[in-house]
């Protein structure tokens, strides 16, 4: 049974992503517009993330920063270089739509927990990296109960749940509860931040 329900959830994110990169092509080409002009090259931001069980892939997203500097050369602070443009590409969280072809080639489900950053993975408790059990996903349990606002050891607990309980009807559910979660535009970062301050292990937790 469990094979049939992870071959059902690979024909719903083959489907699903597929349909979506179709149906959102003329917004997709837009965004890449106003990112070139707004931001700048490149249009596209790619970083190596940890996938299942861990395994690096190289993730892709619309470029929300520019590379702005100051006059020393230093790149300037995140919240600096996300402009206007940046930010509501992060408030609708159209940065992550070019992850729906990151779902086509295998690396990514539509649902599962976000894949966080390379660095992270020696930080884990050996229960925290059980959240890798499963695909990372364009959307997950975690973002949808609050997104950036969830403490860390809180969100890494809802993406144990998720492992634990994963059904077809449950990323439905999920799926459904990201639009509402997107246009609330809630927990997109902490207050007062740019982006989620960076997990830091144990001191994190203690």
């Amino acid at each position: 049974m469990l094979v049939i329900q992870k071959a059902a959830k690979r024909l719903l994110d083959v489907v699903g992503a597929s349909l979506a990169l179709v149906m959102l092509s003329p917004l997709i080409a837009a965004i890449a517009v106003v990112v070139r002009s707004q931001i700048g090259s490149p249009i596209f931001f790619r970083q190596t993330r940890p996938g299942l069980h861990g395994e690096p892939f190289q993730i892709v997203k619309f470029r929300t920063m520019t590379a702005d500097t100051a006059p020393d050369g230093a790149l300037l602070s995140d919240d600096e270089r996300l402009g206007d443009a940046g930010r509501r590409l992060r408030r609708w969280s159209l940065d992550e739509l070019p992850e729906l072809w990151n779902v086509v080639a295998g690396d990514m489900s539509l649902v599962g927990p976000r894949p966080l950053l390379m660095e992270y993975l020696p930080l884990y408790t050996d229960e925290q990296a059980r959240r890798h059990e499963v695909p990372p996903g364009v959307t997950g349990l975690a973002q949808v109960s609050g997104r950036n606002e969830v403490p860390w050891e809180r969100r890494f607990e809802i993406d144990v749940w998720y492992v634990d309980n994963w059904s077809i009807w449950l990323d439905l559910k999920i799926l459904m509860l990201t639009i509402r979660s997107v246009y609330s535009g809630r927990g997109v970062a902490e207050p007062g931040q740019a982006k989620m301050t960076p997990f830091e292990g144990l001191s994190e937790r203690e």
